[in-house]
């Protein structure tokens, strides 16, 4: 399950808690406390046999004989009587349950089991066991044993610990920060953070995601729903344990997919402030803003240690502050003197406010006689509208309550220190260039011809049935080069990662044998990085490997197969690079994985890129591969695959992101056309926006409800980078005797997560239309659906769309009506019965 009644959790309209209690100490009395305490105002119901009234509330005797079905239900009672308590909630109509017990032994495990078994026919979610509750301070629902009453902000805090997420709304409520909602998960029976995370990527009242967690259940699940997640709001995690041999794979698992890693609990609290109360849009640049020499020296390098770069000024800027401000000292940081006056800081956000290149600003003051900081946060409250890019304030020793409640009620930011807020200005950008990482349109995939894959399907599976386990030497050489890759099957010394060379690069001794290889090449060494850029160096260079990349690929419990990219540090002193990857790679992550060595520079990147994309296309086409181990010797100008060893059997584990699915590929004649329909691809930006460009105002109208101008990069990739495992778009092509392809026509079904219902929308170019194209796009989105066990396909269209409307009939819709007269409604049932 994923977001199925999750509804009943964070929109709860009545409440019953099993087992409450006026028991001094216990679970059931704290957490029935804690619901009256938070002042809910819709039904609450304690159930409990040993009492007839509790709180001024008429106690239940049995959770059967409630007299509606609660939305939520808060067991507090022993392991033994969670099945039964569920069986009755369930029938009664109840969609969800926090369990708040602990399961300790083998028979708390099984009654917990009997509870799932109860729960699933009804379609009753869980939380926990073990979990501290679920609270949703804006509808004043403390559902639990949270420590303290939670107030209402923009934050969402997910956690598997009780402690931690004790610790964070204690803290957040001393400083007066509050949650839209914040959730503990326990045992993750049922409800896991994948879920979580689904709900709230579309979830109004939540502008940004703090995730605690030290494992991911269901990687492809959680994948899926942190990159969507990811896409519309920031979404930070801590993770504790770097230590864990594994945790490099949970690094490249949440920047794969969008999220901002932090590494301690204090970077972590210091978002609830950043992001919770303020309003920036985090650009690249800040402006530092502060009263003398000290103060911003200190600022500077706190923004220096943190990786932030102040913006450069443009002369009109300096110009018009020293006009203004005679006594500042013009520049960024720009320094107001030691009798700056509160007003000044005003005058300040005003004039920068015509320059937006100057970025966002922050103010970092110490109280002085002239300018309290009671007196400059008020002007910088009526001066906040002239920071467009946002306004973070920094004042040393604090503030009062009453003064940082005021700055918070107008989006601005209080840190305590100015490394606090470096740092915290630093995990915005991280975000930003995460979510334009996601959002960049890679370069084209190698070509690849379907008959090499075949061939290599056909090999790996001959070998399995012929009873090998392995592919190495010439078998491994001729299955690697069918993806385009070039292979030498002996290292000419010892393979990277061996006893006698460093993990991942070239020994002395493997320099010297390799010297005395075959090609009598000139001895293997790396190029001194003071020599400057390989393509400046001499042809004899070229022939010089760079470095000796170690890679490795395991099927992994959780996340399926992994890549291990291995490079030797640069001095011999340092640590080796070691770079986690999951498949499938593009050239565009490819990259993003290889910028991040210091090697980087040394050789030529697109034949790196292509290897690393080739190995990834592999281990995508061909699921018998579970494991492999090679090194890629790269020259400065291209990359030569060394003794490959692959390991191969019948089944492996799932990839927690789903490649791009060739099997819906179909090239057809149609119209007189050679017309190829296929799903959409990152690659396809280009031709997706010839595509909108060619459809009439009018059309566009029709198809997206409203006049539409032109699409911009964020727009279109959105189109087109899509999630295969909840989306798919489907697009018709024709390609011209130049190469050129023309997208003719789209059509998109988007799942919800629990796959029972998908919403589809076609579009046609404007001078296609009328040529069946529509039907065409619409039959395979139907039995593409149908095959994915969506149970209904939806959507809908303006009333005067009369050709859509005609088409949906034509395909067996129901024509249904909507709540808005001029939109008609489309509905299908996939299910064979």
């Amino acid at each position: 399950m994923t977001v199925r009644n999750l509804d009943a959790l964070f929109r709860p309209k009545s409440v019953a808690v099993i087992g409450a209690s006026e028991r001094p100490g216990s679970t059931g009395a704290m957490v029935w406390a804690r619901v009256l305490e938070g002042g809910f105002n819709g039904p609450v119901w304690p159930v409990n046999p040993k009492y007839e009234t509790l709180g001024g509330h008429k106690v239940i005797g049995d959770a059967g004989d409630l007299p509606q079905a609660p939305t939520v239900a808060v067991i507090c009672t022993p392991p033994d009587s969670w099945p039964g308590i569920i069986h009755k909630l369930g029938g009664l109509g109840t969609r969800a349950a926090i369990i708040v017990g602990e399961v300790r032994s083998d028979e708390d495990r099984l009654h917990l089991r009997h509870a799932l078994s109860a729960a699933r026919p009804n379609l009753l979610r869980i939380v926990g066991p073990g979990s501290l509750g679920v609270v949703s301070p804006a509808l004043r629902a403390h559902f639990g044993a949270p420590s303290c009453t939670v107030k209402a902000g923009g934050v969402a805090w997910v956690s598997q610990s009780n402690a931690l997420t004790n610790a964070v709304l204690g803290w957040a409520h001393a400083r007066g920060l509050g949650f839209s909602h914040a959730v503990a998960l326990g045992g993750e029976a049922d409800v896991d953070a994948g879920d979580v995370l689904d709900y709230l990527a579309s979830d109004p009242g939540t502008r940004a995601i703090l995730l605690e967690l030290d494992t991911v259940r269901a990687a492809r699940k959680f994948m899926s729903a942190a990159r969507a997640a990811a896409r519309n709001k920031p979404v930070l995690a801590l993770r504790s344990g770097r230590a864990d041999p594994d945790d490099g794979l949970y690094t490249a698992a949440f920047r794969r997919a969008g999220m901002v890693r932090v590494d301690a609990l204090d970077d972590l609290l210091d978002e609830i402030e950043t992001l919770g109360v303020g309003r920036v849009a985090a650009g690249a640049t800040a402006t530092l803003i502060t009263s003398d020499r000290g103060l911003a020296t200190l600022a500077c390098d706190a923004f220096a240690a943190a990786g932030d770069t102040l913006a450069p000024w443009p002369s009109e800027a300096d110009a018009a502050l020293t006009e203004a401000l005679p006594y500042a000292v013009a520049g960024n940081p720009l320094q107001l003197g030691d009798d700056a006056r509160p007003e000044h800081f005003g005058t300040a956000l005003k004039l920068l406010a015509e320059h937006r290149s100057t970025g966002t600003a922050f103010v970092v003051h110490a109280s002085t006689h002239g300018a309290p900081v009671g007196e400059v946060a008020q002007a910088l409250i009526e001066n906040q509208r002239f920071a467009y890019r946002g306004l973070l304030a920094c004042f040393f020793g604090g503030v009062d309550a009453a003064t940082r409640d005021a700055l918070h009620a107008q989006g601005i930011p209080v840190h305590t220190t100015p490394q606090r807020l470096a740092r915290a200005f630093a995990r915005l950008v991280d975000y930003r260039m995460g979510r334009e990482l996601l959002m960049q349109t890679p370069e084209d995939l190698p070509a690849q011809i379907p008959e090499e894959i075949d061939a290599a399907q056909a090999q790996a599976r001959a070998a399995i049935a012929a009873g090998e386990h392995e592919l190495t030497g010439a078998a491994a050489a001729q299955f690697l080069e069918r993806f385009g890759l070039s292979v030498e099957t002996h290292a000419g010394g010892p393979q990277a990662g061996s006893p006698q060379a460093p993990m991942g690069g070239l020994s002395e001794k493997a320099d010297e044998e390799s010297a005395q290889g075959p090609a009598q090449e000139p001895a293997a060494q790396r190029i001194d990085p003071l020599i400057g850029d390989c393509a400046d160096q001499s042809a004899t260079s070229s022939r010089r490997s760079v470095v000796d990349i170690a890679v490795e690929l395991h099927d992994d419990d959780n996340f399926g197969p992994v890549f291990r990219f291995t490079a030797p540090s640069v001095d011999g002193v340092s640590d080796p690079l070691r770079v986690y990857g999951l498949p499938p790679l593009n050239p565009m992550l490819a990259r993003d994985i290889v910028t991040r060595s210091r090697y980087a520079r040394l050789i030529a990147p697109e034949p790196a890129l292509a290897a690393m994309t080739a190995l990834s296309q592999a281990v995508c086409d061909v699921k018998e591969i579970v494991g492999l181990s090679l090194t890629l010797r790269a020259f400065s100008d291209r990359v030569v695959v060394i003794a490959p060893t692959l390991k191969i059997a019948p089944t492996r584990s799932r990839l927690a992101i789903v490649p791009y699915p060739r099997r819906f590929e179909e090239t057809l004649d149609w119209q007189g056309l050679r017309v190829t329909v296929r799903p959409i691809r990152p690659e396809d930006e280009a031709a997706h926006h010839d595509f909108v460009e060619a459809m009439t105002p009018e059309d566009l109208r029709l198809r997206f409800f409203g006049a539409v101008g032109s699409f911009d990069h964020s727009q279109l990739a959105r189109m087109t980078q899509i999630d295969y495992d909840r989306e798919m778009a489907l697009i018709a092509t024709v390609t011209s005797e130049d190469g050129f392809t023309r997208t003719l026509g789209v059509v998109r079904a988007v799942a919800d997560p629990d796959n029972e219902t998908a919403e589809f929308a076609v579009a046609v170019r404007s001078d296609q239309k009328g040529r069946r194209l529509g039907q065409l796009l619409m039959d395979r989105i139907i039995k593409y659906a149908r095959a994915r066990g969506t149970h209904w396909l939806v959507g809908e269209a303006l009333r005067e769309n009369t050709p859509m409307i005609a088409l949906a009939r034509s395909c067996g819709f129901t024509i249904t009506p909507t709540e808005d007269p001029g939109v008609i409604g489309f509905r299908m049932a996939l299910d064979e019965t």
